[in-house]
């Protein structure tokens, strides 16, 4: 696949962003994608964003449990990049119009206090370059249509990144133990499941560690300030106008989220 095609295919993606439309899987094309060319289509897809004027302000981690591993069919971790324009603040509510056929998951953020550049880092390494520690909820979204996707058409599509909230009370991961703690998600004030942080890799400091030596093999950094979403400890969830969800976390808090808008298409 040369430059031209990649190019090519992360402007259709940037596209299918800006119109909350969705293409057919690049996989199903005929196109023989590696998963490098795959992330060199999410760079490209990414470049668009920060041309039209969004930073980055952190990384995160996808499909590291097992519930949406198997729900996706997709048997491995991946990452995209956190812009400027995915963090909702103020009132956490969601408008459903600016995305496309979204689905919430509830897991930890970690806020950096240090730069973390891999290979070798380890999650004792990621807990002391760690500020503080946040229950959030990230909001996937995929420019793929119906979610028919492989490893390579997430890679592509960043990640199948949308948006996400983070939590107001903010903890100490040296006094949590992250992997022992539980977390226990609402949807309209009734239980939807609960989990502990061991499902993410063992623990959302292990997941942090894998990314920041995947991405400094390939020469990107964690810089201090950033947000790093670990990965989700809960299955994918359905959202629509009037949902509210809320994950408690022991030992640290909650999230809440609010939907508006008519459902995704």
């Amino acid at each position: 696949m040369d430059q031209d095609l990649i190019n090519s295919l992360g402007d259709e993606l940037y596209s299918a962003f800006l119109t909350r439309s969705t293409i057919t899987p690049l996989t199903g094309r005929g196109l023989d994608i590696t998963l490098e060319q795959a992330y060199q289509i999410q760079q490209r897809f990414i470049a668009c964003r920060l041309e039209a004027g969004e930073t980055v302000v952190g990384k995160k981690i996808g499909v590291t449990s097992k519930p949406v591993q198997q729900f996706l069919g997709v048997y491995q971790p991946d990452f995209g990049i956190l812009t400027s324009g995915m963090q909702i603040a103020g009132d956490n509510v969601i408008d459903l119009d600016g995305l496309i056929q979204p689905k919430a998951e509830a897991e930890l953020a970690f806020v950096l206090k240090e730069d973390l550049n891999g290979p070798g880092i380890t999650a004792m390494d990621v807990i002391r370059a760690t500020d503080y520690v946040v229950p959030c909820f990230e909001i996937v979204d995929s420019r793929i249509t119906d979610w028919k996707i492989r490893i390579e058409d997430t890679v592509a599509d960043n990640a199948s990144c949308g948006v996400y909230v983070l939590g107001d009370v903010k903890g100490d991961p040296r006094k949590l133990d992250l992997t022992l703690a539980g977390m226990v998600l609402y949807k309209n004030g009734e239980l939807y499941s609960t989990s502990v942080g061991a499902a993410v890799q063992g623990s959302p400091a292990n997941a942090v560690a894998w990314l920041a030596n995947t991405l400094g093999e390939l020469g990107i950094p964690f810089k201090a300030g950033e947000v790093i979403l670990s990965g989700s400890q809960s299955e994918l969830v359905a959202v629509q106008h009037g949902d509210e969800l809320e994950c408690n976390v022991g030992g640290l808090g909650r999230c809440k989220v609010k939907f508006s808008g008519r459902s995704a298409v």
